[in-house]
């Protein structure tokens, strides 16, 4: 087993006072030595740690023992080096920018689907109703550059403020299909399905736990290439193994880029 543990986790849940608890995870964070970027906002919390096992469980430990955040679920994943140079706790409008206020994911979650049914639709080439499935990549373009699913829809946003218009100009393509909705690790694409649905998209679902946790529970079946992380390991192989196949070197030279996207 290598020795760094990665985790990335996000939850929706209503947070009245993120300024407050920035300082109380940063100074939890800190003295576990672990490093990595936490975003806090309104409508809840997204983080990306890597450090020792033993503190990386034990900061999640306390996180979950908090009632606002006991249903976070992460996933994990190995490496031999410290992948982060810091230890970030922002405080943002949204946990993921979406410029579109209408949207409360803590006020409902968009149905959604498992790695292990949706690998199962695939592999028989439709739902379990008979409906032909479109896998919608939520992802920007440069991230879907290095890897998607087999025939994935891409509609080659630049950043996740422009999926709203992206949606709207291609709706119709979606009618008659069961869409799922997937991105690195769950967020964008629970933003994404409930978007849909209010646009009246109908049959809509989110890939939980985004393409890491299909990576963790089922590899890389119906995936080709790998998949972009916003750390120094730069992307992930489908056995969660670091491979930075000519990913952007914005993510090294700028720790905090993934703020900024």
């Amino acid at each position: 087993m290598l020795p760094i543990l990665n985790i990335a986790a996000y939850l929706f849940s209503a947070i009245e006072d993120p300024l407050t608890l920035r300082d109380a995870l940063l100074a939890s964070a800190k003295s576990r030595q672990l490093m990595g970027t936490i975003l806090l906002a309104p409508e809840g919390i997204n983080l990306f740690l890597a450090g020792a096992p033993d503190e990386v469980r034990g900061f999640v430990g306390e996180l979950r023992a908090d009632p606002r955040f006991g249903t976070l679920e992460t996933k994990e994943s190995w490496s031999e080096a410290q992948p982060f140079r810091r230890m970030l706790v922002k405080v943002k409008r949204e946990i993921i920018r979406m410029d579109h206020p209408a949207i409360q994911p803590a006020a409902g979650r968009a149905p959604g689907v498992d790695a292990p049914t949706l690998k199962r639709w695939l592999d028989q080439g439709h739902d379990d109703a008979g409906q032909p499935i479109a896998l919608l990549d939520t992802r920007n373009a440069f991230e879907v550059d290095h890897g998607t699913f087999e025939g994935a829809i891409d509609w080659r946003i630049a950043k996740f403020t422009e999926f709203p218009p992206a949606l709207m100009a291609h709706k119709d393509e979606l009618a008659g299909k069961t869409v799922v909705s997937f991105c690195t690790g769950g967020i964008r694409c629970e933003k994404a399905a409930i978007l849909m649905r209010e646009a009246g998209v109908e049959n809509v679902l989110q890939l939980e736990g985004g393409i890491l946790k299909y990576f963790e529970d089922v590899g890389g079946a119906h995936y080709q290439g790998d998949c972009f992380v916003f750390d120094g390991r730069r992307t992930l192989a489908p056995d969660l193994s670091a491979s930075g196949n000519a990913a952007s070197a914005r993510a090294a030279e700028d720790p905090d880029w993934a703020l900024k996207v």
